[in-house]
């Protein structure tokens, strides 16, 4: 099959990895940025050499998103497919960016598949998005919160003696430590989905085979490099929504919020489920805040931010399924 095609594929690929950089870059550091631990400039940058380094550690990820989530069928057709997705994908990315709401990338790419594959009447594998994406996402907040608000918990307890002042300085030193692993966790999760869509482009145009488990080097370093250039392009409006909106966080709690999330990344990415990192920061955020009291959190807030992640799927895999009509028609 002509080259050309795959190419087109993969810059939208980029493309995609580009928007979620910049989109979800305030996972990783809204709230060291918001307790002032770190520049902003700083914290991007550290985020964005994180996200690179942590891509190479996503293969089991992207396996799922390439192999476990659509059946796309070998040529055209398929690689129309993964177009229309990654179109859909990206507009959703602007739309909630645009809005300042903290949506899942990893969510609207998997939609972006499916409601493409709906609409080219391919196989989807639903055992697979209910095992590996639907519970997986219902657990991940759960775990969030609770995980938070107890390390919040333990937290006071160890520091119920020590002086304020110096509490502070510490744990806005130990931030840059919890920030850095939060980051690593994103580039382990997102960078390595992108590069999973990448790799299904290529099986689907002949030139990666179906039974090669590996993936490319060049599709991990490639997908690494665009994602490490959106982070550090920045996300402001959902920084200020992550970091200022839910609740105003001091250094222990940003802390407390940015451990919770990446060891729900990393626990996730062992076994090969691609998790949202922004539902793993968003209700760590939560659960740290409701250790000082269930009023201190602002869930008026919460409550747009999880209605964005009901409107995901649909929202995404509706846009897919638009494009891939389009790009038919065009062919």
């Amino acid at each position: 099959m002509d080259w050309l095609p795959v190419a087109l594929v993969i810059a939208l690929a980029m493309g995609f990895n580009y928007t979620n950089g910049f989109h979800d870059a305030a996972n990783a550091i809204a709230t060291s940025v918001s307790t002032r631990a770190l520049t902003p400039r700083v914290a991007l940058a550290m985020a964005a050499v994180a996200n690179f380094i942590g891509a190479f550690f996503g293969t089991k990820v992207a396996a799922t998103v390439g192999k476990g989530i659509i059946e796309a069928p070998q040529g055209t057709t398929g690689l129309t497919i993964c177009a229309a997705a990654l179109v859909g994908a990206i507009a959703w990315n602007l739309l909630t960016w645009w809005r300042g709401l903290p949506s899942s990338s990893s969510h609207a790419l998997i939609g972006g598949l499916g409601g493409a594959a709906l609409a080219a009447g391919a196989v989807v594998q639903w055992k697979g998005i209910l095992e590996k994406v639907i519970y997986p996402m219902l657990l991940s907040p759960l775990v969030g919160l609770v995980v938070g608000y107890l390390v919040m918990t333990l937290i006071l307890w160890v520091c119920r003696n020590q002086h304020p002042g110096r509490v502070s300085r510490g744990f806005r030193y130990a931030q840059t430590a919890s920030a850095a692993a939060m980051a690593l966790g994103h580039g382990m999760q997102d960078a390595a989905k992108t590069a999973g869509v990448v790799v299904l482009a290529l099986t689907v145009g002949g030139y990666h085979s179906a039974d090669n488990p590996a993936i490319p080097w060049w599709v991990l370093g490639l997908s690494a490099f665009v994602i490490s250039l959106g982070t550090y392009s920045g996300g402001w409006r959902i920084m200020r929504t992550l970091g200022r909106r839910i609740i105003h966080l001091d250094p222990p709690q940003g802390f407390a919020a940015e451990l919770t999330a990446a060891s729900v990344l990393y626990v996730a990415t062992a076994f090969r489920m691609p998790i949202s990192t922004t539902h793993a920061i968003t209700s760590a955020i939560m659960g740290v805040g409701a250790t000082r009291s269930i009023k201190a959190v602002r869930w008026g807030v919460a409550k747009d931010i999880v209605g964005g992640w009901v409107l995901t799927f649909p929202g995404a895999g509706l846009a897919a399924a638009a494009s891939y009509a389009l790009i038919s028609l065009a062919l």
